[in-house]
């Protein structure tokens, strides 16, 4: 047990991680409150998907730039920055909902702005957490970590969120997002953190930018997780940002309790697949999980599309998010393991574009396609284009492990 959280024993890490845990349930109450309050002001299924793109899009486009300059400035000061900023865009649109002013153009430039926000936070916090345990042995505990962090708040946000909307309105919940981001920002100011060198070359940010790319172009190994993690949450994610407040309200005939209720079941799926990463002391063998994981997404979004009972749905929500986050979270280790410092700032980057910046162009395009030919087979569409992208990786699994094995060996890592 003790062994599962070793990465908390670093001080700086466990400010970081405290801080980090009660800004995100902060933001998946805001992440619910949005979905609801666009689908009840609006109804419009293709509303919500155009709020997801808004809100990824950025990340998308972004993400790459993002990673020059993570890999230039200072990490710490850049997340004081964005955090700063998230906090504000929070504070605004619970003034804007507080006062009965807000429309849906409000929502969709204030989720454009936090999509910029977020291009620049997510690669900088991905770059920046090997920096506060400086023992890179226990690199994957603190992804594993950091992907249960990620989940608890998925966990309690939502439920908490279900319970205010009803109780107080959408407003209070971007109010407590904003009040949330006071805990990461005191933990970031408490963190020491040695001024490392950054790798910085004479090329201009371009130039960095096109030799990032080139990098991660030319190693197999970093392609394909990639390309895997891009198409699957390509076709998954507007599960959760289009398909569960239809399904919540249309389907099973319930209210924002009922979709906060189904985003945690998520979560208690996808925490128990972070608690069996942190376990691992290896990341020999992640390759096969990644398989099984994202076919296991896959087929649990199908059946979900032709589910009717909410409680069937529910158990099959856990397996989607054990999938997911197993998926997620070993490409995640893996990437890290495999990149070389001065590239992990593009890198992420570019993770974080395959991620996170898919999914608002699948979200966008399934509001269209559901309204055409239904939710279910939608969501039946969108499983089989991530099975088709699971077999591919799978039939390249040989040269993957072929062009893996020299890395591990450089770095001393072994079974």
């Amino acid at each position: 047990m003790a062994e599962t959280f070793r990465a908390l024993r670093s001080r700086n890490y466990r400010l970081f991680f405290t801080g980090q845990t009660l800004s995100l349930i902060g933001s998946w109450m805001q992440t619910v409150a949005m979905s609801w309050l666009i689908y009840r002001i609006t109804g419009s299924k293709v509303m919500l998907g155009t709020v997801a793109l808004s809100s990824q899009i950025p990340m998308f486009v972004a993400a790459p730039f993002a990673g020059v300059v993570t890999d230039r400035l200072n990490r710490h000061k850049i997340l004081l920055v964005t955090q700063s900023l998230a906090m504000l865009q929070a504070l605004t649109l619970a003034i804007l909902v507080l006062t009965g002013t807000v429309h849906p153009w409000h929502i969709i430039v204030l989720s454009a702005f936090i999509g910029v926000v977020n291009a620049f936070d997510m690669p900088t916090r991905q770059a920046f957490v090997p920096e506060l345990v400086g023992d890179r042995s226990i690199l994957s505990n603190v992804i594993a970590l950091n992907s249960a962090q990620f989940n608890l708040a998925r966990l309690i946000g939502p439920v908490v969120a279900g319970v205010a909307i009803k109780a107080v309105g959408e407003g209070y919940c971007f109010l407590l997002n904003a009040v949330s981001y006071v805990a990461v920002l005191t933990a970031l100011k408490m963190i020491r953190v040695e001024r490392e060198e950054r790798f910085i070359s004479n090329q201009n940010p371009l130039a960095e930018l096109v030799a990032g790319a080139r990098y991660a172009w030319s190693l197999h190994p970093i392609r394909a997780l990639l390309g895997l993690i891009a198409v699957v949450s390509f076709a998954s994610g507007s599960l959760q940002e289009v398909f569960l407040p239809v399904y919540a309200k249309e389907v099973f005939h319930g209210n924002s309790g009922t979709l906060g209720v189904m985003f945690a079941c998520i979560a208690v799926g996808a925490l128990a697949a972070a608690y069996m990463l942190a376990a691992r002391k290896s990341v020999i063998g992640l390759g096969k999980w990644i398989i099984w994981a994202s076919g296991l997404t896959a087929i649990s979004m199908a059946l979900f599309g032709y589910c009717t009972n909410l409680y069937l749905g529910l158990v099959i929500l856990v397996g989607l998010g054990f999938g997911a986050m197993k998926h997620m979270g070993s490409t995640n280790t893996m990437l890290q393991t495999i990149v070389e410092d001065n590239m992990r700032g593009r890198v992420m980057a570019f993770y974080a574009m395959a991620m996170v910046g898919s999914m608002p162009i699948g979200s966008f395009l399934s509001g269209f396609i559901a309204a055409a030919i239904g939710s279910p087979a939608t969501l039946l569409l969108f499983s089989a284009i991530s099975l088709l992208a699971t077999l591919l990786f799978y039939h390249s699994l040989p040269r993957f492990r072929a062009e893996l094995r020299p890395i591990y060996e450089r770095k001393g890592i072994s079974a």
